[in-house]
This record gives C-alpha cells, structure tokens and sequence, in this order.
C-alpha cells in the first residue's frame, strides 16, 4: 500500500497531467498559490469564468495574470481592464515585464500602444465602445479580467461593467476580481445567469493581519482587547471587546477638558454617537498592549511594530532637529508632523494617510516642511532629486513653479509627498514609483488612491471618518473604511499591517470599532440605459432585443431578487390586517365604516394643508421662473432683505415641475455687493420686480469690484420702494388664491358633512369607541404600508425595461430613432459614437450647427462646458467668457439644454447636467498658446485638476471630429485637439 507521501506525489501528478498551463505557471512564480488562487485557476483552465471576491493585498491580480498566461498558451487574446487609467497604466508596466512588451498593448482614452497585441490592457470604457463599434480588435478575443469589478456599484461609471458583461461574446471567459462583498454568491449568480457557468470563489483571510489602533493625543492604543478566542484570523474582534484602556484614556480627556473648559467642553462625541458615560466600560477588561509611549512625548524605549513584524526598515529613520516642538494642545489632536514622527518613532512607516481634501493633502506637506522633517538620509534624497529630473524634463520650467514643483520635489528628497486627483498625473506617477519602491516613507492622499493601485504601506491612519460624498459631507462605510485601511500590510514585507484612526472630542471609539468589525458590504447595481446605449443597442439588435438583453443586467436581477422579499412583507401584513380587523369589530354596527369616515377627514383636512402649502411655493417658483439677468427685485422676507439684481438663472438643486414651469435657482448680488443664490424654498412669498438694470456683457461675479459697481447702478436707477402703478408679485398670488378659494371651501363642506355622518353613526356612541379607534388607526396604517409595498413591487417588475422604452420614445420624437423606434436615423448614428455624461445634447449641438461659426480655440472652450463638473456649488453667476461666438454657442447650448430638460422631466428619465462655462476662459488661453500660469491666474483650478479636464476635452473633441456632419466642422476639432494636447496636458500623454 502507498505511503501517504507517495499518495500526495501521485495526486500532485494527476493534477499536473490535467492541469499542465496551471503547473506551468505556478513553476514561473517565486510563491506557492494560496488555495482561494488555485481553485480560481484551476476552474479557468476547466473553462469556467471565476468571480474571486478576496481582502485587498489577498492576491487576486494572480488570477487575472493566469487568465493572461492561459491566452497566450492557446493562441488567443486577453483583454485586462481597470477602473482608471493609473491602474491601466501599473498593469501595463506590470504584465510587459512579465510577457515582453511585444506582446503586451495599452488602450486608455489618451494612450494607444501595440493595440493589436494578443494581451492588452485598457480601461472598461474602452472595451465597451471596442464591442458597440465590433472592432476589429475584438476578434480571437478569449478571456477578459475585469479588476475592480465591484466599481460597478460607482454611481457615475458603474453601469459600463454591466454592459461589457452582458455583450461580450458567450465564448468569452470572464475572470471578475472584486473586494470582499457580502452578496458575492448573488453577484455570482447573476454572472451565471448572463455568463454561463461561473465559479464563485470568496476568501475572507488577509494574508497580512490586520491591527486596529486609535493615537489618542502622543499615546497609540489597540482599538481591540488583545486576546479574544472569538478574534478572526485578521485581528478583528467584535464591537463590544473595545480596549478598556484606550475608552479609559479618552474618558481621562474628556474630564480634564471639562475641568479646563467648564461644563460640556469636549463632553460629546457628536456624530458618531452618544457619549460613554463615566461608568467601567460594558464588556470583560483584558491585557490591552499599548504601543504609545509616555503621554508627554518624551522618547523611550517602547515596543516596536517593525520588531514585532519581524521585518526590516527600508531605510534608517533621520529625525531633525533632534528636539521637537512641545504638541500645542496636549489633550487634543497632534499635528501631522507629530503624527509621522510618533509613527517613526514607533517603526509604523511606511504610511499612508488618507486626508479627504486635497487641500489638506498639500498643507500637511506644507507642515513637514515647515518642521524641518526629514525621513529619508540626504543620499537617498539626493536619489529621488535626479531621478524626479529626469521624468519631469518634458515640461516646460516656466510651468514647473505653477504646478508646485519645487515643494513637491523637497518634500520627496524628504521622503513624503501628496497624492491627489487635482496633482499632475506625471506627478502622482513619481509618488506611486518611489512609494512602491520603498524610497519615501509618508504620503498623504485622497482616497482615491485606495481604488486598485498597488501602494501598500505598513500603516494606514485616518485623520476624520467623514468625508464630502459629491453632495454633502457624510460617514464613510464599512465598505470605505475596510478598501481604506486595506492598504496597510505588505505582502511578503510584513507580518503584520496597522490602521491607526486619529482620536479627536468628536469621535466615539465605539462606533470607529463597528466600522473595522462590520463584515456587510453588498454590492448594489447602479446600471441605467442612457441614450449612447440605446442607439447602439437598437442599432446592433433591434428595440424589442434590446429590451430583452436589458432584463438581464444585474440591477434588473437585484430588483426581481427584491420582489421576493416584498411578496413576503405584503403577504405578511395580508395576515396582520385581518388581525386588526377583528379586533376593531363593534358590536354596535360597523365600525370598518366608521373608521373610514374617521380616515377621509383626516385626508382631507391633511390635503387642504398640503395645497395651501403647494400654492404659496408655486407661487414663489413662479416667481423665480419669470426672471432674467438684469431683473431688479425685493427680498420682502426669506433669508435675505432688500434689493437684488439678478445675474444668472440656473437649474435647481432639485430636479421637479411646480406649476409655474422649471424650478430654478437665481443667482442675485444684493445691495451690499454680496452674491446670493435664491430658491423657492428660502422664500415665503414671491419675490418682487422693481425695475431693470442691464448687467454688462461679460459681468464676472468671482470680481469684488464688478459686483460693487453693479450694486450701485442698481442703487441709483432703482428705487427701493414699488411704484404706485406697479402690483407685486404677492399681491398677484393673493388673488390667485382668492380664484382658487373655491376649491378649498368646497372641501371644507365636505368635511363638514363628513362629520354630520361620523356623529350620525351607531358606533359613534359605543364606550370602546377609541380603544377599537385604536385598532383602527393601526389597520388604516399598516394598509397604507402595504400599498406602498405593492407599489414598490409593480415599480420593480421589468423596471430596466420600462426606463429603456421611455427613453426610446424620447429618441424617436427627437429623430434619433424613427418613428417606430426599430431603427437609427442619421441622427442617431451620430450619437452612437458620442461617450459622454451628456451625450445627447452634445448630439444636439452638432445637429443644430451651434459651433459651426468657432475657430479651433473657441470651439475648445464652447466644447468644455460638457466635460466640466465643478466640485463644489458654484455661487456665482455667468463666469467670464473669452469672446462673442463663445458667448453666442453657449447660450445658444443652455437654450437646447432647457429644452431637453423639459422633455426628460415629460419622459421621467435622469435629467442631463447643466452646460457649466467655469472652464471655458481657461481653455480658450490654453488653446491660444497661452502660458500655464497666465491660464489659471484668477481661477481657483488646480493643475491637476484643469490638466485632466483637458484631456477629457480632447477625448470628447476626438467624437466631435469623428461625429461631426460637416467636413468644416471636424477639421476645426482636430485642431483644437492638437491646440488642447500641448505642453503639460500632453507630457502625461503616452504615444
């Protein structure tokens, strides 16, 4: 009989005989695979598509590079697509080491290298408009990894993954790598289903353990108790096992502020919950490992992580100077300086710290510097200089001082630097290099550096758990707080990773453990037909198909999944309404009637509110929606009193129809030569007319000085008070609700003969009568719910369908689609090659020859007003223009815009964002070949920013040219291209 050991020998040689390319590659690697690897490879050479679901830094990019390995043993092609261009970018670098860079291609909206290669790495949306185009390229086509596959959950972009699942060829296997979601086994059936046979393959085992800590002022606890049997493998424990000693510590805080403060200073912990009370923390106290030091900051010998580890420095920690500044406020929050250096100090570093403002990314550079801080020696700094030379030798020097060149070249001969969207990305390359390398120790980044690039630190620290959402600022998620701290650990580096949060008087560190400790991430589905979509899907398969392959996407899948759950609920409260109806029964005649008598007054009275309500806010935006730049009004009441002349006229910050017409926010500078944005919901009555004033062409309200001398034309033209022959607005409305009086004493007579018939009821004198009243009013609830619920589960049936069909309808009445909407018009064939976030009515601005007048700058700075997002509200009203034909074709794009708008709210599909001009005088200089610093001077852009914006610019301007009907029309395009694409937009620019 065999031995065991000759039994393991003869099944590792089966395993080989039936899965030689898995042996083959697993020979050229210098690791064993884990067994989450192996199983995921093992079923891609059995010819299964895989969704890995793993932490971050667990190793899936291994599977995506077997699927490559396994392409090129079979003669086929592999397809490696990324969320973003700077992971396009890794990976590309990565996988032509591997393979030879022969063989390896690049496809991402500015660069194009080798594309016919048999492995080529690109962004999604790349891949998407390869399959609507039926490249070429696409041909011998075998396998697809798509990274980051649960990015398709991002609001904006999501809905690209869905697409290139449900249209890539059946034969085509897809090797889907997410992080750690919950519904891993949803998403995978779901992949089944559209996909053929997937295996599901979740692994929840960091490689890298995980330690949870808070710096509390100088000291570093461990968020957790250290010995728990329950802990999982990756140092997480539940919520209740919060360190006794770190809640210890900060109760001490909290007291001697309030000693210090008086009562209430630093008592709350705010938004993240109610405040621990002075009592022994709930749960048992065990041995809590401190890896602080003594709480005045003085040095001593305290126990090293990198000891613990076991791993080794990179290089030699270089404090300077040797004595640090005192911390200004002993109890609070340590500087960042403070915080690199305890993290020094405490063998912590490398860091990430995840800053949520880029802002705050730059000063803490600013603030190392200031500190003298070095964490590099000179040599190895010296290093960095020569080589940070060399990548930057393409840009211009006068160019270097506005992008901040030189503090950002100190801080990395340093070893710490920023990383942030609003940076070059020439620069965020070098940061990513040298960190990766190991050649700087700190960086301070946004989290958009946690999307996929490989930059593992040894720490990662949290400075808040709020960040700014696109809309308002809000909690991060445990999802968020788990792809944050995931960086910490470096696989084969490290034993062990760390994630520090930084205490501050508003931070509840019992909530801060319910984020390391929550394991539910779901993934949810943010896919939605959009016009490119439907041209192409009408074009390539016919409306009613298109309507088909649209059901399977995975948020039509997530919807029908849901409709379960609802069935049950309303079967359930079927059960409840019974039981309510029998307990309200009366045995002086029926109550169910008499209830309902109750019900319709309360209706009715509740209604009458709701439209006295709704007839003064219509009469306000019916105000708002008569106005128009140069209009001289007064604010009666509201926020705000006095004069105001209106400047601009934009969409509002919510989409909805009142009965005057479109909501709108208009933009007023007051007589105090203030900027202020009125909506309908700050007034309480109309707004008043007084008068006219004109507003200069180009008024740029960013200027004080514009603003003051509008502000005293309108004092001196305008008289404060109405004249006598003029009525106001609210006076006006007064009359209109007079007109509907009507209506509403017609409803008060109705409420009074309800009444007469509620007394005229039997069980109106019935003793129980509340206590079955009771039951009534529960009954009379619960029903309500449950025709939500139904509603709910109807608006859920083929709801992907519905909201294709009515955007079909919507294209057909504009031309489009025909009048049946089964085929594509010229128009349409237009669109189909149009990408962007506003694609229609970029087609509807080539359609009706709105920049057919533009020279090549000009068109660039019209064409920008589709690509530019500001990032925050933009109070002011219409930004600066760089000359009549810009100022012409913008108007003229807001006039098609509205248009659209009030079809899209007629057709309730999304409604297309707002042609902002805030980047249309920058763009005109740079397309006129003016320097760098002369186009951002005045603005509040940054570098990064406006170089990113650019080359969105170019790959819109790249469609134009390509769209355009007339041969004038795309010969302008190309040369704004090449007038866009120069200097620093194009040193980034790979060709």
């Amino acid at each position: 009989m065999p031995s065991p050991a000759e039994r393991f020998a003869a099944a590792r040689r089966r395993g080989a005989a039936s899965h030689p390319a898995l042996t083959e590659f697993a020979a050229g690697l210098d690791f064993p695979l884990d067994d989450f690897q192996e199983r995921a490879a093992v079923a891609l050479e059995d010819g299964r598509s895989v969704l890995v679901a793993a932490p971050t830094g667990a190793g899936k990019t291994v599977v995506g590079e077997f699927a490559v390995h396994l392409a090129l043993a079979q003669g086929r092609k592999a397809f490696y697509t990324t969320p973003i261009k700077a992971l396009s970018n890794q990976k590309f670098a990565d996988l032509s080491r591997r393979h030879g860079a022969q063989h390896v291609g690049l496809l991402t909206g500015d660069s194009s290298i080798n594309s016919e290669a048999p492995i080529v790495v690109m962004t999604t949306e790349v891949l998407r408009n390869m399959m609507y185009a039926d490249s070429s390229t696409l041909h011998g086509l075998g396998y697809v990894v798509m990274d980051e596959v649960h990015y398709l959950a991002d609001r904006m972009r999501g809905a690209v993954w869905e697409e290139v699942i449900i249209h890539l060829p059946q034969d085509v296997l897809v090797a889907s790598l997410s992080a750690t979601v919950s519904n891993a086994e949803e998403f995978g059936a779901w992949l089944g289903a559209v996909r053929g046979e997937t295996e599901v393959i979740v692994s929840e085992h960091r490689p890298v353990p995980l330690w949870q800590h808070m710096l509390v002022g100088r000291e570093l606890f461990d968020l957790f108790v250290e010995h728990d049997p329950g802990r999982s493998a990756d140092g997480r424990a539940p919520v209740e096992e919060v360190n006794p000693e770190l809640l210890a510590a900060i109760r001490e805080r909290a007291a001697r502020g309030s000693r210090r403060d008086g009562p209430g200073a630093g008592g709350g912990y705010g938004r993240y919950g109610k405040r621990e009370d002075a009592g022994a923390p709930r749960g048992r106290r065990g041995k809590a490992r401190r890896a602080g030091g003594r709480a005045d900051g003085g040095r001593h010998s305290r126990p090293s992580a990198a000891h613990r580890s076991g791993s080794r420095a990179l290089d030699t920690p270089v404090w300077t100077p040797t004595e640090r500044p005192p911390a200004r406020l002993r109890g609070g929050v340590p500087s960042r300086a403070e915080v690199i250096a305890e993290l020094d100090d405490a063998g912590l570093l490398p860091a990430i710290t995840f800053i949520f403002s880029r802002a705050g990314c730059e000063a803490a550079v600013g603030q190392l510097l200031a500190w003298d801080l070095r964490l590099v020696d000179e040599a190895a700094g010296e290093r960095i200089g020569r080589l940070v030379e060399s990548r930057v030798a393409g840009i211009a020097t006068e160019d270097l001082s506005v992008l901040g060149y030189w503090d950002f070249v100190e801080g990395l001969t340093r070893g710490f630097a920023a990383h942030h969207a609003g940076m070059l990305p020439t620069f965020r390359e070098i940061v990513e290099e040298l960190f990766t390398a190991g050649q700087i120790r700190a960086v301070f980044a946004t989290e958009t550096l946690a999307l996929g690039i490989n930059m593992p630190a040894r720490t990662v620290v949290l400075e808040k758990l709020v960040k700014f959402n696109g809309q308002t600022h809000a909690d991060i998620t445990p999802a968020e707080y788990t792809q944050l701290t995931g960086r910490a650990g470096r696989r084969g580096i490290d034993v062990e990773g760390h994630a520090v949060v930084l205490w501050n008087p508003a931070l509840d560190p019992v909530a801060v453990a319910g984020l390391a400790s929550t394991r539910t991430y779901p993934l949810r589905s943010s896919f939605r037909p959009t016009y490119n979509m439907a041209v192409n899907l009408v074009a390539r398969m016919g409306r009613a198909a298109a309507a088909d392959v649209l059901q399977t996407s995975f948020a039509q899948f997530q919807a029908d999944r849901s409709i379960v759950g609802l069935t049950r609920q309303i079967t359930e409260h079927d059960e409840a309404l019974a039981g309510y109806a029998e307990a309200m029964t009366c045995d002086r005649g029926d109550f169910a009637e008499y209830a309902a008598l109750r019900e319709q007054i309360s209706q009715l009275e509740k209604g009458a509110a709701r439209e006295r309500s709704a007839s003064r806010g219509r009469a306000v935006a019916q105000s708002l929606a008569t106005l128009a730049p140069g209009d001289v009004v007064a604010l009666v009441d509201g926020r705000h009193t006095g004069r105001a002349v209106v400047i601009g006229v934009q969409a509002g910050s919510k989409s909805g129809r009142s009965g005057g017409g479109p909501v709108r926010d208009v933009v007023v500078v007051t007589e105090d030569a203030r900027q202020r944005r009125l909506v309908a919901a700050d007034l309480d009555v109309p707004v008043q007319p007084l008068g006219r004033i004109r507003v200069p062409k180009g008024f740029n309200a960013r200027v004080a000085g514009q603003r003051r001398d509008l502000a005293a034309t309108m004092r001196a033209t305008v008289p404060q008070t109405l004249p006598p022959h003029r009525r106001p607005r609210a006076q006006e409305s007064d009359e209109a609700a007079s007109a509907s009086g009507t209506g509403e004493r017609d409803v008060q007579a109705r409420i009074e003969d309800l009444r007469r018939e509620l007394r005229a009821n039997p069980c109106h004198a019935c003793p129980d009568r509340e206590h079955h009243a009771r039951w009534a009013e529960r009954y009379h609830r619960l029903e309500r719910e449950t025709a939500t619920l139904r509603r709910r589960a109807q608006g859920r049936t083929n709801s992907v369908a519905r909201t294709f069909e009515r955007i079909c309808s919507l294209l057909s009445r504009l031309g489009y689609l025909d009048e049946t909407g089964d085929a594509v018009t010229p128009d349409g064939q237009r669109l189909a090659r149009l990408y962007s976030e506003r694609d229609l009515l970029t087609a509807q601005c080539l359609r009706h020859g709105v920049w057919d007048r533009l020279d090549a700058a000009g068109l660039a700075a019209a064409v920008s007003c589709l690509v530019h997002e500001p990032r925050r509200e933009d109070a002011g009203g219409q930004p600066a223009m760089p000359g009549d034909d810009v100022i012409d074709a913008h108007d003229a794009m807001v006039r098609l815009w509205s248009d659209l708008e009030d079809l899209e709210a007629e057709y309730s599909v999304q409604l297309t964002g707002y042609p902002d001009a805030g980047l249309a005088w920058p763009v005109h200089r740079w397309a006129s070949g003016q320097r760098l610093e002369v186009v951002l001077r005045g603005t509040d852009l940054a570098a990064g920013d406006f170089v990113r914006r650019c080359k969105q610019l170019v790959d819109l301007l790249d469609q134009i040219a390509d769209a355009a009907p007339s041969p004038a029309l795309r010969s302008t395009a190309r040369k704004a291209v090449d007038a866009v694409l120069r200097g620093v937009v194009a040193a980034d620019r790979i060709d």
